[in-house]
C-alpha cells in the first residue's frame, strides 16, 4: 500500500468504491476516514472489535476506535501520512468484510 497522502479527487473516488458494498456509508469527518458500526449487543460489537483488531496488527496499522455497547466509531487515518491513504481504504475494507 502507498504511505503517501491521497489527493481529494482519490480520496472520493476511493470513498465511492467502498460504500458501493458497505451496509453503512464512510465519510470523511476532520480530514479522516469514519464510520459507525451498529451490532446486536455489546458481545458482538466486541467480536468485531477482536477481529478487527487482529486484522489492523496484520496490516501494522491501527485504527482510532471508540466502543459504547453495541457501537463502534472507527476513524481511519495513516499519521506517518498526513492524511487519508490507501492503507486506511484497505482496512476499512477489510473491517466492512469482518463486520458483515
Amino acid at each position: 500500500m502507498s504511505p503517501n497522502k491521497l489527493t481529494e479527487q482519490e480520496i472520493q473516488s476511493a470513498l465511492a468504491a467502498l460504500n458501493a458494498s458497505a451496509a453503512s456509508p464512510w465519510e470523511v469527518v476532520d480530514g479522516k476516514l469514519h464510520r459507525e458500526f451498529q451490532f446486536r449487543d455489546f458481545s458482538e460489537a466486541f467480536g468485531f472489535m477482536a477481529r478487527a483488531a487482529l486484522a489492523a496488527e496484520s496490516m501494522d496499522h491501527h485504527p482510532e476506535w471508540f466502543n459504547v455497547y453495541r457501537t463502534v466509531r472507527v476513524d481511519l487515518s495513516t499519521h506517518d501520512a498526513g492524511g487519508i491513504t490507501e492503507l486506511d481504504f484497505a482496512l476499512a475494507g477489510r473491517m466492512e468484510t469482518i463486520a458483515g
